[in-house]
């Protein structure tokens, strides 16, 4: 397997992408790719891995399902006593990334953190399936539990809380994360590992947007 692994590679032939290609804002940028990687017939073209960092600075990464981009950032929910969660109000810091490997596409996103509103979380939660309204409720997530019967019980539990309500309520363990960027990185493959790379970076003086291109 070892020597295997080494001889593992994709020669890209990705066309150019150059800053002339670019939306004129990141977030435009990345609703542009998500439409593009979501015509491609990628599944799930909105799962992105979340990496968050503890109080002793190890690292953890999960996949986890962009739920809204708009300027102010890109919007993921969780229960928030889940480990990402506990490290997200420690570090109130974040990155994440879009791996579209079929299209030869990256988009890292890099910057704060901050609790979405009520109103919001409420908004969204009102399009997800009653299943999955039910086993938000069931589930302590990123708690050690004893087997698969202990959540499937979990969930039958949580079904009979509801069964007689039109609308499950939202929990109040459960809720939205925004990630605020400082960074939106576009990365393209190319042949020869010559990778287009193009971020959006916000200048630390005025807090404007700047684009720069970055080695491969």
């Amino acid at each position: 397997m070892a020597e295997q692994l080494a001889t593992m590679r994709v020669d890209y032939d990705s066309a150019e992408f150059d800053v002339a290609a670019l939306a004129p804002t990141w977030h435009e940028q990345l609703a542009r790719w998500l439409v593009e990687a979501e015509a491609a017939g990628i599944a799930e073209a909105n799962a992105m891995v979340l990496a968050t960092a503890g109080a002793d600075g190890r690292a953890s990464s999960r996949t986890v399902l962009c739920k809204a981009v708009d300027p102010r950032g890109v919007v993921f929910y969780t229960n928030y006593t889940s480990k990402k969660s506990h490290d997200l109000r420690i570090s109130r810091y974040a990155s994440v990334t879009f791996p579209w490997y079929s299209m030869h596409r990256q988009v890292h996103v890099r910057g704060p953190v901050e609790l979405v509103a009520p109103e919001e979380t409420q908004k969204y939660w009102a399009t997800r399936p009653r299943g999955a309204q039910l086993g938000a409720w069931a589930s302590a997530q990123s708690t050690v539990v004893r087997d698969r019967r202990s959540l499937d019980d979990a969930l039958e539990a949580a079904t009979r809380r509801f069964a007689d309500d039109a609308a499950v309520p939202t929990p109040p363990h459960w809720g939205g994360w925004r990630l605020v960027p400082e960074q939106v990185e576009f990365w393209q493959g190319r042949a020869n590992r010559m990778h287009d790379r193009l971020r959006f970076e916000v200048d630390g003086h005025d807090r404007s947007w700047r684009v720069r291109r970055l080695a491969p």
